[in-house]
């Protein structure tokens, strides 16, 4: 379902050189992960007999029980639909070889073989393992391998390093082992650039200190690299501990992100599951012009993968309900990570907005009406005056009251901009634009979207004009939610110089700001800037009502941001379809919107995103902060004029 695909890490309990008894282990994790819904179920590297046999693996005792350990294994696959991962040693021309079978519906599907024998430090495989370097043939029959087959016939089953296994063309999978990952270049670097969407590592990776972290960074890193989804697996406590301790360390990383993790640090015998989405794997495939000039660049080793082809599973379909989906995309949960990111993002508003004063020697002007956008422009620009070492005074920061304007947006203003060691330019443009409303011919009781838009093209153009008669550069204040809907007035707050809120969206915004406030960047400011976060979301175009309170609230009519936002960061990030996010939002906001709400907001989003892109396409300069951004220049290049009908199709039959 949407491209998810539930696997398990299973770590059982093994005992060194008892094939019985890890054989029973490992079939009873299978039960288990059956009962999970899992498609992908893998288990650590020479589970079957344990890792740490060392010398033991010379004993015909061990090598055959093996065998026959597989066997056994493979015959309770019979019927099952699920892909299995076990480790095991595998006997060929008189080498012996570290492998992944990997099985199902009774079915061995082929052996992956380790290609990186580690013989250093704690590790000395070379005594026992060759590398599948060594390999001489492609292919085994089960008469050679010595392994009972459950068919009718002895079929011919690949082994090597080079193995793609495609199953039903829903999902293109890898496999290497442990020390391959370690590697400079590895397998799955080339299983990736072949169209390995998925890489599982079956492992048994011994636990030092800091190697863990260590272990997760190199996986993550892979991961991105490749753009792949990569599932780590390795043995557990309960192998020898003569002189090593085995941690059976489990971890899902996908495309740089750790998705699952276990918890203990010292482990054995548990199931991590973990739901992964392919989907993004697939877009961000599709858009990395990289990743396709690797391929090329290593075409021929590209050209020696085998992809086996099975069309005849039907891998257990996940609906997801391990995903995580957060409501807040944009936005790390934890605080501290939050923090870090926004701290991050502001230095590089203000580092955009440094370098543009630099080329201009001009001031940054700012409109400012006491909301949070506008607060956020404000706070970059006077921190860019100090970082070119200017005086506060150069910040020219204009209020410009009007129609709607209440008392606690203009008194935040006034009282902001003084603390940012600045006198506010206050210039009321109510007789302005009663005057231009006569102009035009318009009815100043007709409070329609003329009226409105009246006084935002009446603030841009005494911004602008401000700016030329006192070598200014009008700093726009618009953020990347207000882009995606064009909510902003053409030619009025939808144009500056140069904006700094870009590509950041209305969700964050507010962070941005309690960052600095956490970050005591401008003490003086810290409790205007906590009333202005308070402040409900408004353009104030509307009168207030009769105590003076704000009316107009945009999230009564355009609908609530965090949900916009979700919409934003799934169709701009990933390119997903209506009907996935629809999905997604209503497994992330289920206790929030009823799915009728969702829907709703969605029609508007999409409607909003195709019919104002003409607002887009000639959006000022501003620097890219995060994943997502509108410019025209850049992340965004959309025709003014396309359809939205295919995605409103959509959205109608949800």
């Amino acid at each position: 379902m949407y491209d998810f695909l539930r696997t398990a890490a299973c770590v059982p309990e093994v005992k060194p050189g008892d094939v019985e008894f890890n054989v029973s282990s490992i079939l009873s994790k299978l039960n288990e992960a059956y009962q999970y819904n899992a498609a992908l179920i893998a288990f650590p590297e020479l589970s079957v007999t344990g890792y740490t046999c060392q010398d033991l693996f010379f004993h015909d005792t061990l090598l055959e029980n093996a065998k026959k350990g597989i066997s056994e294994i493979l015959a309770a696959t019979k019927g099952r639909n699920e892909i299995i991962i076990v480790g095991a040693p595998v006997l060929i021309n008189s080498r012996l070889y570290n492998g992944a079978f990997v099985m199902t519906k009774g079915r061995l599907l082929g052996i992956s073989i380790k290609t990186f024998i580690p013989n250093h430090h704690e590790f000395y495989e070379k005594r026992w393992f060759s590398s599948a370097a060594t390999l001489e043939i492609e292919q085994l029959s089960f008469s050679e391998l010595g392994i009972a087959s459950n068919e009718e016939y002895d079929y011919e089953i690949p082994v090597g390093n080079k193995i793609i296994y495609d199953i039903d063309s829903k999902l293109r999978f890898g496999v290497e082992i442990c020390e391959d990952l370690w590697a400079p270049f590895s397998p799955s670097t080339v299983l990736s650039l072949g169209g390995a969407e998925l890489i599982v590592n079956i492992s048994a990776s011994n636990e030092v200190v800091s190697k863990r972290e260590y272990r997760k960074q190199l996986i993550k890193q892979k991961s991105a690299s490749s753009i792949c989804e990569y599932l780590y697996v390795s043995a557990g406590a309960s192998e020898s501990t003569q002189d090593l301790i085995f941690s059976g360390h489990s971890l899902l990383a996908e495309n740089g992100v750790l998705i699952n993790e276990n918890r203990d640090f010292i482990a054995s015998d548990y199931i991590m599951i973990a739901d992964i989405d392919l989907g993004k794997i697939r877009h961000d495939r599709l858009v990395s012009t990289t990743f396709g000039d690797a391929r090329d660049l290593i075409s021929d080793k590209v050209k020696d993968i085998i992809t086996l082809k099975v069309t005849d599973c039907s891998l257990p379909e996940s609906d997801g309900e391990y995903l995580l989906v957060p409501k807040k995309p944009f936005i790390p949960s934890v605080k501290s990570k939050r923090i870090k990111r926004c701290n991050e993002i502001f230095d590089m508003q203000v580092g955009g907005l440094v370098k543009r004063l630099q080329i201009t020697g001009s001031k940054p002007v700012v409109g400012v009406s006491g909301g949070m956008d506008s607060t956020l422009a404000l706070l970059v620009s006077a921190k860019a005056l100090k970082k070119l070492n200017r005086d506060s005074s150069d910040l020219i920061a204009i209020t410009m009251p009007a129609f709607g304007t209440s008392d606690r947006t203009y008194n935040n203003s006034l009282e902001l901009i003084k603390a940012l060691g600045t006198e506010p330019v206050i210039i009321d443009i109510k007789e302005s634009c009663i005057q231009h409303l006569k102009d035009i011919g318009h009815d100043i009781e007709n409070k329609d979207v003329t009226y409105e838009n009246t006084q935002a093209r009446e603030r841009t153009q005494v911004l602008m004009d401000y700016a030329n008669a006192h070598n200014g550069l009008v700093v726009g204040t618009g953020d990347l939610s207000e882009l995606a809907l064009g909510w902003c007035t053409y030619n009025g707050d939808q144009m500056s110089m140069y904006g700094v809120n870009g590509s950041i969206p209305k969700t964050l915004v507010q962070w941005m700001i309690d960052s600095v406030v956490e970050n005591d960047i401008f003490p003086e400011a810290s409790n205007v800037l906590r009333d202005i976060l308070d402040t409900p979301i408004s353009p104030e175009l509307l009168p207030p009502d009769e105590n003076g309170n704000i009316t107009q609230k945009t999230e009564d009519k355009v609908g609530p941001y965090e949900l916009h936002d979700f919409f934003i960061y799934y169709s701009m990030r990933y390119g997903f379809t209506p009907s996935k996010i629809f999905y997604l939002a209503k497994k992330a906001f289920k206790d929030d919107y009823s799915d009728e709400e969702i829907k709703k907001w969605m029609t508007m989003y999409y409607k909003r995103f195709f019919s104002q892109q003409f607002k887009r396409s000639c959006m000022p300069d501003g620097v890219k902060v995060g994943s997502v951004s509108m410019s025209p220049r850049g992340d965004l290049r959309m025709p003014s004029d396309a359809s939205s009908a295919q995605w409103m199709k959509e959205i109608e039959a949800l």
